[in-house]
């Protein structure tokens, strides 16, 4: 898992390397990203039932193996499109890794207590993970080049599988359901399509066949996986659990909060190193701000939720989480460091503050047998979140960019060049000796970063009133009856104490949800792609 955290932040800092050394464009680095990422949410659900039918502890190697595999190859690419290909293999490999390294730990610990600490360690190895892999990243660009960010996963997931091999024994659930291979191939294909057309529809134009064929083609597909997910008697994407208030609200939280959070990840180095002109190491260190904050914040919510209820604490972080955004947004091209560390450390309190108790909250409204499936369907929706998120936002910056920047009086080819990204503009500024294209090019990347923060801003504020506004336990939003319990009953380890288990539509008071308490911190913190 420690792999898996330096993964998730650790390409962000390579990302303007990768514009320069491979000539990748706007969109190209937002399918570097968006790769990983749609493979990463489709096929989750699938890999866990796989692990309990065939194996974890199988299928945990398999997966190390297949990302460890991917890396060297993403290191060793030589071209835009195969770095694509390694991200998709490398976002199969984590699918495989994340859900059953927690799903083995039943079978490992049978104590609650010693359980409850294993899952604070596999969460601290990905939290860990995140504010070094910039810092990490950073340095190896300084010294080594870029496919050094790929490489650096080799020797660590080969320690995890020999790991794995001596260490952990094999363990299975022989009722677990069969795989849904027409579900998941509808998930993939359509989440993979309306990612495609909201990336190049910029490029492309929105009329372009292809973007329209592909935007059609996957509300069809999307469509056809609701339905079908609705009519299986143990459906893989447990869609019901949605109808519960507590669990739908603060999945949406913790689904615009992920949304958010990938897009100022993908903008936010590509303005350090082109804009303020910082190295691949200054950038990894200027983003600890916001994990600062986030980390103070998230070991605080706890207290706060215990003492204030959940639904104070999420809708305050959200309107700071939309403050940050609206004070990012006046940043002019002249400004420096300072205000990005203001804005970026009130960020992270802000996503700390809403993200704990909504990811807590969403959790301790599952009922006991569902408790697998639910969680499957929040980290789903999330990442699906995430990589709407960078082709959104992503595209709303490459569209603003290329409208505001001036490239009159330059040949054809050097003028299309300097429109695919703002480090490309700068390289051919600094091939041709005109400073007039560079401060153009900075100039439209921040207009274009500003608006990419209003809309940050204003989803993170609408969310807020959402919050806030919805009726605790509204009547009508509830099933009206129980959903129905699977034959199988609940995996070994997931039963809950005695009278625990939450009636249909229940919902925990203020304050008494599982890890709300004082003690609860960033175990429970979970970001794009964790």
């Amino acid at each position: 898992m420690l792999v898996l955290g330096f993964d998730l932040t650790i390409l962000n800092v390579a990302l303007p390397a990768l514009g320069r050394e491979l000539h990748a464009g706007t969109g190209e680095l937002q399918w570097i990203v968006d790769a990983y990422i749609v493979v990463f949410a489709a096929a989750m659900l699938p890999a866990g039932l796989l692990g309990d039918r065939f194996g974890r502890r199988r299928l945990l190697v398999a997966g190390l193996a297949v990302f460890l595999v991917a890396s060297l190859l993403g290191g060793l690419a030589d071209s835009a499109a195969w770095v694509v290909v390694a991200r998709t293999f490398m976002g199969l490999g984590a699918a495989l890794v994340t859900p059953l390294a927690l799903s083995v730990l039943p079978s490992l610990f049978t104590e609650e207590a010693e359980r409850t600490k294993a899952v604070g360690i596999i969460t601290a190895s990905v939290a860990g993970g995140m504010p070094l892999g910039p810092i990490v990243g950073g340095w190896l660009l300084d010294h080594f080049w870029w496919g050094s960010v790929f490489l650096v996963n080799v020797p660590l997931a080969a320690l995890g599988i020999a790991v794995c091999v001596t260490l952990l024994p094999e363990s299975r659930d022989e009722s677990a359901p069969r795989v849904d291979v027409l579900g998941a191939v509808l998930s993939i294909a359509g989440l993979g399509a309306l990612v495609f057309a909201i990336i190049e529809g910029p490029a492309r134009g929105w009329s372009d066949p292809y973007v329209a064929g592909t935007g059609a083609g996957s509300a069809v597909l999307l469509a056809a996986l609701v339905l079908r997910e609705r009519r299986v008697e143990r459906p893989m994407l447990d869609l019901a659990l949605l109808a519960r208030p507590a669990f739908g609200r603060n999945a949406l939280v913790a689904t615009v909060i992920t949304l958010v959070l990938a897009g100022l990840l993908f903008v936010l180095p590509q303005y350090f190193q082109a804009v303020l002109g910082v190295d691949a190491f200054g950038t990894g260190l200027r983003l600890l701000p916001l994990m600062a904050g986030l980390l103070v914040a998230a070991r605080a919510a706890g207290a706060a939720s215990a003492r204030l209820g959940t639904r104070p604490v999420i809708s305050a972080g959200l309107v700071v989480l939309a403050f940050a955004a609206f004070l990012g947004a006046r940043t002019d091209v002249d400004d420096g460091y300072a205000l990005a560390a203001t804005w970026l450390t009130v960020t992270g309190f802000g996503v700390g503050f809403a993200m704990v108790p909504a990811m807590d909250g969403a959790l301790a409204a599952l009922p006991p047998a569902r408790a697998g499936s639910g969680s499957g369907l929040l980290m789903t929706v999330r990442q699906t979140g995430a990589a709407v998120g960078i082709a959104v936002l992503g595209s709303l910056l490459s569209g603003t960019y290329t409208a505001r920047l001036a490239t009159d009086g330059l040949p054809p080819a050097a003028a299309d060049a300097a429109g695919d990204s703002v480090i490309a503009a700068h390289a051919v500024a600094a091939r041709l000796g005109s400073e007039a294209l560079a401060a153009s090019a900075d100039a439209a990347f921040v207009d274009g970063m500003t608006r990419v923060l209003w809309v940050c801003g204003l989803a993170a504020l609408a969310t807020a009133l959402v919050t806030a506004l919805l009726p605790e336990r509204g009547r009508g939003t509830e099933p009206k009856a129980p959903l129905p319990e699977p034959e199988a009953g609940p995996k070994p380890g997931s039963e809950p104490g005695p009278g625990s288990e939450p009636g249909p539509g229940s919902e925990p008071e203020p304050g008494t949800e599982p890890g709300t308490g004082p003690e609860a911190g960033p175990d429970h913190l979970s970001l794009p792609g964790a």
